[in-house]
């Protein structure tokens, strides 16, 4: 058995084959493993409940949005089982329910007990049986779209392209993604800053683009996809967040307004003190993964234009799209869930 891809989807799939005696092999044709999970946050959650899932992300798959309503709790218990260790115990978000992880032990965790994972090599075209889990189009849609890739550099589409050609088909909305407003240019971003340096206050913030035209009212979401998604459609893809002091002691998870201002400044950002006394950051979106991708069941197999099963062929992580359509989930969640069940599936065929 055959997983094509190193990060959260990928390695969990060939752990879960091995525990029902498969032995896969992880192609990854990347220079680690790991994929985007190792440079995140690393919260791995749900929605409360189904119907907030269907509320939030209201163009949605519900059967997908159901699996991983139902799945998530235990899969997280799997997870610790193996030794993957827990930073956090909640997410600090009252909507949602999951845990954060330490990226690199969740990573090491997980490389221990995938069996081989070989480096530098991409999937073949003709492999069967295989579970795809390459991370998705992300890099292609930030450069289709001029704007920064923030995850990991080998997203390319490889995943999706193999199942297009044979005979799979697609879900979602092409050019949805869930990403953050980083510094602009000139700000130096290396994959390691991915976390520190997301720009997470627009709500508190006006928002103006380059001429000083406010074109994002509110009221931004509380994951602010739809604000960085708006700024991705303006005209040279950036925007200026404009806040007052008494918005810089707000506090989002573990970092204040005023400390994600600072990491702007000290990454190079283009930070401007008014003279009414306001601070401007000039921000553009990273596209950290593709809302979009293949249309699978809830049994992770891969479907095609008439919704049937193509034998052997299987998806999970960001090769897979249709579950937060409209809206925002957690892609480390569905990554998980899914790819445990596309290791189920394909160990049961």
């Amino acid at each position: 058995m055959l997983v094509a891809g190193a990060g959260m989807a990928g390695l969990v799939a060939a752990v879960r084959l091995r525990e029902l005696g498969v032995e896969p092999v992880v192609l990854e044709k990347g220079t680690r493993a790991g994929g985007s999970m190792l440079i995140s946050s690393c919260v791995i959650w749900r929605f409360r409940s189904l119907d907030d899932f269907k509320e939030e992300c209201p163009g949605g798959d519900p059967a997908l949005q159901r699996l991983v309503v139902e799945r998530l709790d235990d899969a997280i218990a799997w997870l610790e089982s193996l030794g993957a260790p827990v930073v956090w115990q909640e997410t600090g978000n009252p909507r949602t329910v999951g845990k954060r992880f330490d990226p690199r032990g969740l990573t090491d965790a997980l490389v221990a007990r995938a069996g081989e994972v070989r480096l530098g090599e991409p999937v073949s075209t003709g492999a069967a049986p295989l579970i795809l889990a390459t991370g998705g189009f992300s890099v292609m849609l930030a450069r289709m779209r001029g704007l920064l890739v923030r995850s990991n550099p080998w997203s390319a589409g490889d995943g999706i392209e193999l199942a297009l050609a044979r005979g799979g088909t697609m879900a979602g909305v092409f050019d949805e993604f869930y990403g953050r407003n980083m510094p602009a240019p000139p700000a130096r971003i290396g994959e390691e800053d991915f976390v520190r340096l997301a720009q997470l206050y627009g709500r508190f913030a006006e928002v103006r683009d380059d001429d000083g035209v406010e074109f994002f009212p509110g009221p931004v979401s509380w994951s602010e996809t739809d604000l960085v998604q708006a700024t991705a459609r303006r005209p040279g893809g950036t925007a200026w967040y404009v806040v007052a002091g008494p918005a810089l002691s707000e506090r989002i998870r573990d970092r204040t307004v005023a400390e994600m201002v600072e990491a702007a400044r000290s990454a190079g950002g283009e930070v401007r003190e008014l003279e009414d006394g306001r601070i401007a950051v000039h921000v553009t979106p990273g596209v950290t993964h593709t809302i979009s991708g293949l249309r699978v069941d809830t049994s992770a197999r891969v479907l095609d234009r008439r919704g049937r099963p193509i034998p052997g062929l299987y998806a999970a992580g960001a090769d897979v799209g249709g579950i937060s359509t409209g809206g925002y989930s957690s892609g480390l969640a569905s990554a998980l869930v899914l790819g445990l069940t596309a290791a189920e599936t394909a160990a049961a065929a």
